[in-house]
């Protein structure tokens, strides 16, 4: 019998090491979730920064442009053109 109770407290000692070994996974696990939803958090407030930069770069190329540099002359023109081209067909609505 002492062979047999061996084995249990053998196999109870193993169990308890995998319950401890499942709730030190689980909770890295859920840090590791933390951690994600952080760095997603970060991703979307840095994406929105990049866009709001591109819109800023934009203007001032345009006002850069506007105020006598040649070197975005064309994208200037082109953008008061669909500017206007926009004017005209809000006017042409307005009068419909």
């Amino acid at each position: 019998m002492s062979v047999i109770a061996e084995i249990i407290d053998t196999l109870e000692y193993k169990v308890e090491k995998l319950f401890e070994k499942s709730k030190g996974l689980e909770k890295n696990n859920q840090e590791l979730r933390l951690e994600l939803a952080k760095a997603a958090q970060i991703i979307q407030k840095q994406s929105e920064e990049i866009e709001a930069l591109k819109k800023q770069n934009e203007t001032l190329k345009i006002a850069n442009s506007l105020l006598g540099s040649d070197n975005n002359k064309r994208e200037t023109k082109l953008k008061i053109n669909s500017l206007i081209r926009e004017i005209d067909y809000c006017i042409a609505q307005l009068s419909d």
